[in-house]
């Protein structure tokens, strides 16, 4: 059996043009892309939660560390995807360089960092969309508000967003672009009036115990919080909707990174500044702590910017997800239906459709803790992936042209591959089961369907 057959770059490239995307992002919209799904849940909820449960005030440290070991993995994307722009990814690059199997994983890893981090996001635009009704008397009862694992019937704010932005993205990518900018601007404002609002309340007294669970409870917040840097990996998915992928993908992946980590350590410490840690682990941590130091109007305008902020993340999380199985069955190991294109859209409908129910029901029924850290893991195993495929091309194809090259690529992709790996040891100590049941189900499929049906099998 040969389950490490590769497609050639010079293939992989050739198969991309044969679809009728629309060349129609620009190195700006890229990086309002990478904005987009990095602010959102990371920097509305998981900065609450993450430092009641993880790092306390030093969740900032945990921050900078999840951005330092995602700038290693950043610059062999960027690398790479200079190379081969073609959407999927981690998954597509892995294809070309280390083989169909390994590329399989790396694709249903894909699917916990964009399926299951979406219905993640849509948990945290759940709760600031109850606590704006729950401000204006509309309660909601509970049993609709709580995942069925958190004893609800479902949480169906969480399963309509995303019904939602998944009918969007079915009539054209387009709409979702403009859609996506109005809501970075919205989110970008709102930190901003955050910041305004709440440096002159920071205490000093609330970084007296500025790291209560040492310092491995901050690598621990590290680990945690990592899914919410997933953003540049999203941007590599739109590769074949670049107007110049070669120059503007490595543009879209480090700038927004960049911007990106800045607003996270920022937001965390003026946070940790004007609460004690412990009264953080809530739905809204952001508007909560200005309603708490009396500031009723600035936490409804961060409530909205959050709405607002999440929305994006979501937005582009169901995009990056679809693209990935539309990639996948373009290469046979998935259903050629998730390969088809509207006829009117121009959009992978039949894709898009089925991200946006799975996502849905995933989102009704999951809890917010559990989906993020599966998330961080599948997002960590594919940067450990591309880090590798990145040496392995220097090594065997050297003469290739790059319009972007990773500096001291021997020395920052190790660093990025043994602290990803750090990373998700972290994870797997606590999520190892759901994991491996996971990884087993991604094996049986390929080898039922996906081994038989591969493009170059045939």
């Amino acid at each position: 059996m040969n389950i490490f057959r590769k497609k050639s770059i010079e293939a992989l490239i050739a198969s991309s043009q044969k679809n009728s995307f629309k060349k129609s992002l620009s190195a700006f919209d890229l990086v309002l892309i990478g904005i987009g799904c990095t602010i959102g849940t990371g920097i509305f909820v998981v900065t609450g939660t993450a430092s009641a449960t993880h790092a306390g005030p030093a969740i900032a440290v945990s921050y900078l560390i999840s951005a330092l070991v995602c700038l290693f993995a950043a610059l062999a994307y960027a690398e790479i995807a200079s190379m081969v722009p073609v959407s999927g990814s981690a998954y597509t690059y892995t294809y070309a360089v280390v083989g169909e199997f390994v590329a399989w994983l790396v694709g249903w890893g894909l699917v916990l960092e964009y399926g299951i981090g979406a219905s993640a996001v849509a948990n945290g635009w759940s709760g600031y969309m109850v606590g704006i009704l729950k401000s204006a008397n509309i309660l909601l009862p509970d049993y609709l508000t709580k995942p069925t694992t958190a004893g609800g019937l479902i949480n169906l704010p969480a399963s309509l967003i995303v019904l939602l932005i998944g009918l969007m993205l079915f009539v054209g990518t387009k709409q979702g672009v403009t859609f996506n900018r109005i809501l970075v601007f919205v989110k970008l404002v709102v930190i901003f009036i955050f910041l305004i609002v709440a440096t002159p309340m920071v205490r000093v007294v609330n970084y007296s115990d500025f790291m209560p669970f040492g310092f491995s409870g901050v690598m621990a917040g590290s680990a945690a919080i990592f899914y919410a840097y997933i953003g540049f990996d999203a941007v590599a998915t739109t590769a074949e909707e670049c107007k110049n992928p070669k120059r503007d993908l490595p543009i879209g992946i480090i700038v927004s990174l960049g911007v990106c980590a800045l607003l996270y350590a920022v937001v965390a410490l003026v946070l940790n500044g004007i609460v004690n840690y412990t009264t953080l682990n809530n739905a809204e941590p952001l508007a909560r702590a200005l309603r708490d130091n009396g500031s009723n109007i600035g936490s409804a305008l961060v409530s909205t910017g959050a709405v607002a902020g999440i929305t994006s993340v979501l937005l582009v999380l169901l995009y990056g997800q679809s693209r990935i199985f539309f990639v996948m069955s373009r290469d046979g190991l998935l259903p050629k239906k998730l390969s088809s294109i509207h006829k009117k859209y121009n959009t992978p409908h039949i894709s898009v459709i089925l991200t946006t129910i799975g996502v849905a029901l995933l989102a009704g029924v999951f809890s917010l803790e559990t989906l993020s850290e599966m998330t961080s893991i599948g997002t960590l195993f594919g940067f450990i992936v591309v880090a590798m495929a990145v040496m392995i091309l220097r090594v065997k194809q050297p003469d290739l042209k790059r319009s972007f090259k990773c500096p001291l690529v021997f020395a920052i992709a190790p660093l990025a591959i043994l602290s990803c790996g750090y990373l998700t040891f972290e994870l797997l100590t606590r999520n190892w089961f759901y994991f491996l049941i996971w990884t087993l189900c991604g094996i049986l499929i390929y080898f039922l369907y996906g081994y038989r049906k591969s493009a170059i099998a045939k």
